[in-house]
């Protein structure tokens, strides 16, 4: 079984895509509590910061949060795929698939947040990733 570096770089993107969105949550974050006077001992819970970041400054959070979601799944396929030899062509493609329209979904939640193009970005990452799991367990089989 060859050993392949073919998705190192989708997932090294992701990675990257994942440090992105952490700063812009904190560019967004700090200046908004500086702003509006918020102590940091106020938010003690995920509750009170929502409730004392609304809106566009808590977006990138809520963005990274989600970077904890579907994603972890890509990573646990992708290195999969690669210790088990199965990594091919359409993996390779729907892993750059994936990866682009996760930051296609984190640019719009952290800029003008639009549900539906989110929604729609979100669904073609997913899906993709979903091919990627069901051909990895067909290999397996």
């Amino acid at each position: 079984m060859p050993f392949t570096t073919e998705l190192a770089l989708p997932m090294a993107s992701m990675m990257l895509l994942t440090l992105a969105v952490w700063v812009v949550m904190l560019m967004k974050r700090i200046p908004f509590m500086q702003a509006n006077n918020i102590d940091v001992e106020q938010m003690k819970s995920p509750a009170d910061v929502q409730a004392l970041i609304p809106g566009a400054a808590s977006a990138p959070a809520n963005n990274l949060r989600n970077m904890t979601e579907l994603p972890v799944v890509f990573y646990v396929v992708a290195l999969y795929l690669t210790v088990f030899g199965q990594v091919d062509g359409v993996h390779v493609t729907c892993a750059w698939i994936f990866v682009g329209f996760r930051v296609l979904h984190s640019i719009i939640h952290c800029t003008y947040n639009s549900v539906m193009h989110r929604f729609l970005a979100y669904l073609v990452s997913s899906l993709t990733l979903w091919v990627m799991v069901v051909r990895a367990f067909l290999g397996a089989i």
